[in-house]
């Protein structure tokens, strides 16, 4: 007997204050074709908001991953990282920092708290494209992640 696994639309939280860069997020899913659910918390609380539960989010579904910006308000990136990897519960979903800084600091301290990964934030709409589907590719395709 052949079993088939139910492919479920990956959910995508993306962590990012900028309105235009979520703007150009939703694009660029579209453009890839990304079977995919994005979800937008505005800054670090509204993301321990949307992973916990917490008011407004309590029927929001667990990430397959978290797209996170290291520049926001109230909790930034940092502290937001630190506390995701440092929760049993909450360590296991991948975090891919998505920042424009290419400071060697930055990236170290990112790695550091165990980010999964570092990519620069790219400049151009045709790079973002190539970004997103590469993201789209390795997590959701190539890797195995565990069921939570």
């Amino acid at each position: 007997m052949i079993t088939r696994e139910i492919v479920q639309k990956k959910e995508i939280l993306l962590a990012e204050d900028s309105p235009a860069d979520v703007r150009l997020m939703q694009e660029v899913i579209k453009e890839c074709r990304l079977d995919c659910n994005l979800h937008v918390a505005e800054d670090g609380s509204k993301v321990m908001d949307f992973l916990m539960h917490g008011a407004g989010f309590e029927s929001a579904p667990r990430p397959d991953v978290i797209l996170l910006d290291l520049n926001m308000p109230k909790e930034d990136g940092y502290d937001v990282l630190s506390e995701i990897k440092s929760r049993r519960d909450l360590r296991l979903i991948p975090v891919i920092v998505l920042s424009s800084s290419s400071s060697e600091r930055d990236i170290r301290s990112a790695y550091q708290l165990n980010a999964n990964c570092y990519i620069n934030k790219p400049s151009s709409i045709s790079d973002f494209v190539k970004v997103m589907n590469s993201i789209g590719d390795f997590w959701f395709n190539t890797v195995k992640l565990p069921k939570v």
